[in-house]
């Protein structure tokens, strides 16, 4: 219990961190090009861990048992997820960054939190199993995009699509996320490897679809550092280690509340509104993330109070 609490705080900084970084996302992009911006924020984040993966292997060292690092972590799985993880940050964060330049951070942010709708029903073409409560969430998930989205001349925005896309890549890296947790993998060294992965990408992509100015950059300075630090090196590394002390349902329920601070930070920074209809689409939003995440837990009440009246009768 100690250690799923210890997991569930970390995943909460991680959503506020998140959250405010869609502010700094979108400010970014007043100074630099997409993946000019996502190249700088993702090496900075892979450089910030390496000191950090220092002392955690000193701490190692003096206490066995104080790190979370077991002496059975694969290398194999780690440097294997930390590259899969890599490519699909990628093109997350290009779809994610893109995206931002053509609607508002708060928009982004709730459109973004979506991907705790398609990981069920990635699990669903998988597994096969179909569920109803699924379905009903999916129909007020979508009602709700299309109250945000859509517009009255039955349009959706284009930066609106491309973070839609940004969400399917997000919830792909939960459940890979999750894969190599089983491993026993070093979470923040896989996490270190996946930012050099996706900042080498982004770099490569810089050079060919961009003219990086670093004068421009340096304008920038404060929101990539933010977005770097903070929302990279630091809120995915809590991801990754907060993922692997909690169950998959209270840390994909406690995730989505980055929409929520999205929302707030750029009410409270950019001073962004929102129609009642754009607002009442975020509630709707959000009622389905809520509701596909208690599913399991309810169903499991459901069934324990049913085979508690048969066992009554």
């Amino acid at each position: 219990m100690r250690e799923k609490l210890k997991g569930n705080i970390m995943l909460l900084i991680a959503a506020i961190i998140w959250g405010t970084a869609f502010v700094a996302q979108s400010e970014g992009m007043d100074y630099v090009d997409p993946f000019t911006y996502n190249a700088c924020r993702t090496l900075l984040g892979g450089v910030v861990l390496i000191p950090v993966i220092a002392v955690f292997r000193m701490l190692e060292a003096r206490n066995k048992d104080l790190m979370d690092i077991s002496k059975a972590a694969s290398v194999r799985f780690t440097v294997t997820g930390g590259i899969i993880c890599g490519f699909i940050l990628f093109a997350a964060s290009s779809l994610q960054q893109w995206g931002i330049t053509m609607t508002t951070a708060g928009k982004a942010g709730f459109i973004t939190a979506l991907y705790i709708i398609i990981v069920p029903l990635i699990e669903l073409v998988i597994y096969r199993h179909s569920s109803l409560i699924v379905w009903i969430c999916v129909t007020i998930a979508a009602i709700g995009f299309w109250l945000l989205c859509i517009k009255d001349n039955f349009s959706v925005g284009t930066g609106d699509l491309i973070i839609l896309g940004c969400a399917f890549f997000f919830a792909l890296h939960i459940m890979v996320i999750d894969h190599f947790c089983l491993k026993k993998c070093d979470c923040i060294l896989m996490s270190c490897i996946q930012f050099f992965t996706a900042g080498i990408l982004m770099t490569v992509c810089m050079f060919i679809f961009e003219s990086p100015d670093i004068s421009a950059v340096f304008s920038a300075k404060y929101t990539i550092l933010y977005a770097g630090i903070m929302s990279s090196g630091i809120a995915f590394t809590l991801q990754i280690i907060g993922q692997k002390r909690t169950d998959p349902t209270s840390a994909t329920l406690i995730m989505s509340l980055e929409s929520v601070f999205a929302v707030l930070s750029g009410w409270l920074i950019l001073k962004e509104k929102m129609t009642i209809r754009e607002l009442s689409g975020c509630i709707l939003v959000f009622i389905a993330v809520i509701i596909i995440q208690i599913r399991q837990p309810l169903s499991e009440y459901l069934k324990s109070r049913k085979n508690k009246t048969t066992e009554e009768l």
